[in-house]
């Protein structure tokens, strides 16, 4: 079963030098959301897309999927 991985994410925000409290407050991202992405659980389609558009990157620069250890 695929396990929900948001690595990618953490190194897009680094290279544009974009930070948590920037998706906060200047992208009125929730931080209920931000705690999601902190602990790999889902988020939206919708939410994926915003992060795409403020960080001008496709959907593989935010998450991937890995494979559950057995």
């Amino acid at each position: 079963m695929p396990v929900i991985c948001y690595d990618p994410l953490w190194e897009t925000m680094k290279n544009r030098g974009v930070s948590t409290y920037t998706l906060i407050n200047q992208h009125d991202i929730n931080p209920r959301t931000i705690h999601q992405l902190k602990h790999n659980k889902s988020i939206t389609l919708f939410t994926l897309e915003k992060l795409c558009n403020i960080l001008d990157c496709g959907p593989q620069d935010i998450v991937c999927f890995t494979k559950e250890e057995p």
